[in-house]
């Protein structure tokens, strides 16, 4: 079956009273009902609806949805559950893990359908199908149907019946709600919500954004201009989206700034006007925003708000529900018709004054404890950094020299292996090296940087000979590295020219 109803009409009763009147009390612990809902935020309402209902009837019905932790859901289902509402990807990830068992379903609903079919959620939803026994009713509900949703639809459904809770020629939104369409500029747009905020007999408000960023950015700036606010999109963890909407429901908090993901199925009483702050993608979208008030025969107001180049959106948005308003009036928030229109105070201003701030605020409601045990990331990091910090120093070291002064310790112990005696203060033989290049016998060509400790090691070289007697000084020049002074007091025979910056010794100084 194929159940079509404008916003507010009671699709969620229309299939939960058949699915509890069906149900086998007492069952046997496994699921009789399967409800699939496009997002979290749904699948608590239908939950509780169910619930409620079905309260004299000793049933269980049990939500199933991301952002929770596993143990919880698993431990409900191993005690038993007569229905479970829950969302894709949480459902296929329990019964791939077989704690949740589908075989015995035999109410199969699509709440929202036209969106559970849409190509995100297609793969998914015949994932689930294939587990599922053949034998079953299947039943999609959903306030907007196209005609490709339908034959889709069609496809994995036997001799469907499509009944349309409403005449044949009303349109898909309620006539109780009144329709405001502006055309405003970025800048100007919060101090104009700032102030349509604040008309007369203003309750409840929904504030819509396509992106996740801006809903949170218009929230802060509500905020900050004394309006209790509070934002639900897709960035925050899933407690904080349900403390935004209790808060929201009890009414400690009067604006609720979201994206889409709050624009399907969500119901709370006393919602008098809706706030498009950004243009909707389709008319599928705008028809389900602006259906959260005006419901269950209520009034309601919506305003949208429309940027210079979203003017061609909107003509199709409006051809295609018959809104004739294919041209916004171009509005600031000091505009007079602004303030007519929605009957705002003549001395409204951009921020709420201190006498009408009353509401608690989002702070005033509890936040729930998810038991999200994630561990802090980055901890081995610092303390691998501390202990690499308590290392001890490399001992740097410069032409034999340490940067204090000092002598290298290797300096000292390759003089006395050749037999000769060198001076403490005068040692400034070159710093060893485990690898040597050299050229044709000698020594290659040495940095820059060691030019001092080739003049140091000629001077030291001098001495080594005066004391020590016979002294090849290539053979030195080999074993002790560049730098040990084999260079030294033969140094003026050399005829090759040295340069400023490679202080190089020729072989044929020897």
């Amino acid at each position: 079956m194929i159940g079509q109803a404008r916003t507010g009409m009671g699709k969620t009763l229309g299939f939960g009273v058949p699915l509890l009147q069906r149900l086998e009390t007492p069952g046997d612990g496994t699921p009789q009902a399967l409800v699939v809902v496009p997002t979290r935020e749904l699948c608590v309402q239908v939950t509780k609806d169910l619930a409620e209902a079905g309260a004299n009837l000793g049933i269980t019905v049990e939500s199933i949805y991301g952002g929770r932790p596993y143990e919880p859901q698993i431990e409900a289902l191993q005690r038993g559950v007569d229905i479970v509402v829950g969302t894709p990807g949480r459902l296929l990830d329990l019964a791939e893990q077989r704690h949740l068992v589908l075989g015995k379903v035999r109410s199969l609903v699509l709440d929202e359908a036209d969106e559970m079919l849409d190509l995100g959620f297609l793969p998914d939803i015949e994932r689930i199908l294939r587990m599922v026994p053949d034998e079953r009713q299947t039943m999609l509900f959903s306030a907007t149907m196209p005609g490709p949703i339908i034959n889709l639809a069609r496809t994995f459904l036997t001799q469907p019946t499509h009944i349309r809770a409403e005449e044949n020629d009303a349109g898909a939104i309620h006539e109780r709600t009144t329709q405001f369409v502006y055309r405003a500029h970025s800048l100007d747009k919060p101090e104009l919500v700032a102030k349509v905020l604040q008309a007369s007999g203003r309750g409840l408000t929904m504030i819509f954004t396509r992106t996740k960023r801006t809903a949170q950015k218009v929230a802060d700036e509500l905020t900050d201009r004394g309006f209790a606010a509070a934002a639900v999109h897709g960035d925050l963890g899933q407690g904080a989206r349900e403390q935004a909407l209790r808060a929201f429901r009890s009414s400690k908090v009067d604006v609720l700034v979201a994206t889409d993901v709050a624009a399907r199925g969500i119901d709370v009483d006393d919602v008098t006007h809706v706030i498009n702050y950004q243009m909707p993608e389709d008319e599928k979208t705008y028809v389900h925003r602006i259906g959260r008030t005006g419901r269950a025969g209520k009034t309601g107001v919506a305003v949208t708000l429309v940027d210079w180049d979203e003017i061609p959106r909107w003509k199709l948005i409006s051809d295609e529900l018959g809104l004739d308003q294919p041209e916004p009036v171009e509005t600031y928030s000091t505009s007079k018709h602004l303030f007519s229109d929605l009957d705002i105070p003549a001395d409204a201003t951009g921020r709420l004054p201190l006498s009408k701030r009353t509401r608690e605020g989002l702070a005033a409601e509890d936040a729930e404890d998810l038991g999200d045990k994630r561990r802090e990331r980055g901890g081995s990091r610092d303390s691998g950094a501390s202990r690499s910090r308590n290392r001890k120093p490399r001992r740097r070291t410069r032409g034999g020299l340490s940067e204090d002064g000092g002598s290298a310790e290797s300096a000292g112990g390759e003089s006395q292996s050749d037999g000769e005696t060198a001076p403490a203060g005068s040692s400034g033989s070159g710093r060893s090296r485990s690898r040597r290049r050299t050229r044709g016998g000698g020594s290659g060509s040495k940095p820059a940087t060691e030019s001092h400790a080739s003049a140091d090691g000629a001077t030291s070289g001098g001495d080594a000979q005066a004391d020590g007697g016979q002294r090849p000084a290539r053979r030195r020049r080999r074993r002790g590295g560049r730098g040990r002074g084999g260079s030294g007091s033969e140094a003026p025979q050399d005829n090759t020219p040295q340069t400023a910056n490679t202080s190089e010794t020729s072989a044929a100084a020897d």
